[in-house]
């Protein structure tokens, strides 16, 4: 009997809050509370227009060994992994795999990838493939990956080995629980210790960047507004104020 274990997850709020700021807001932040660089590498959307944050399931591959893992896709179907992260789902999900980068596998496809968004699951994010991409797109999910593949997902040379455990996905560590914001410029991973620092930096930058919006469409100097100046800090204020913020 296969066992794996579930993550805690942040309160739901704090993701919402995530995926209001989204990706490059979340990239920058990051970067200036000292995490380099928290991008995945790789995996791009293929849902336009779609952004979400939620906390990530994880699933790692390893290289295939065929003495030890099946080599059929239905071949004792509860020994292999990739099904028992699906398992843990719970509206708000996502997924993140390390499929090595692997260009040939298929890791899901559109029925797994349906069980997934019955479950309330948000998104997918894959350093590999998925396959029945066509289908997988209508499925109201987002979807970052490599690419596509007609493959299952152990008929080349990977196979699912571990399911909540730290991945590299992209080049990037993820932990299990660790809040995953996507959207068309791609996948952030944000410790959930720093998240709500995050989420307070990320609102009042969203805010000065929406009064040096209005300036900057309206001819305003680029040197002035953006980044915003100390010289044009007590405009933004009074705007700030006209727009009950204050």
């Amino acid at each position: 009997m296969v066992e794996t274990h579930d993550i805690a997850r942040p309160p739901a709020e704090l993701s919402a809050a995530l995926a209001a700021i989204g990706s490059a807001t979340a990239s920058g932040e990051l970067s200036r509370m000292g995490i380099r660089s928290a991008f995945i590498r790789g995996p791009v959307s293929v849902t336009p227009g779609v952004r979400v944050a939620g906390p990530a399931l994880t699933l790692q591959f390893l290289p295939k060994r065929e003495d030890l893992f099946p080599v059929d896709e239905y071949e004792e179907p509860e020994k292999q992994l990739h099904r028992h992260v699906m398992y843990h789902a719970q509206p708000g999900d996502m997924i993140v795999v390390d499929a090595r980068g692997d260009m040939s596998s298929g890791v899901f496809g559109e029925m797994m990838l349906t069980y997934f968004k019955g479950r309330g699951g948000l998104g997918v994010v894959v350093d590999g493939c998925l396959r029945d991409i066509g289908e997988a797109k209508q499925l109201g999910l987002g979807l970052w990956i490599r690419g596509a593949t007609p493959n299952f997902h152990v008929q080349t040379d990977i196979v699912p080995a571990a399911v909540n455990v730290p991945v590299a996905c992209g080049g990037t560590l993820v932990e299990p629980g660790d809040i995953v914001v996507a959207d068309d410029d791609g996948a952030v991973v944000v410790p959930v210790k720093l998240a709500p620092a995050l989420v307070a930096h990320a609102q009042e930058h969203a805010e000065w960047e929406e009064f040096s919006r209005i300036r900057l469409s309206e001819g305003g100097d680029m040197r002035l507004y953006y980044p915003l100046s100390d010289e044009a800090r007590p405009e933004y204020e009074r705007w700030r104020a006209e727009q009950g913020r204050a």
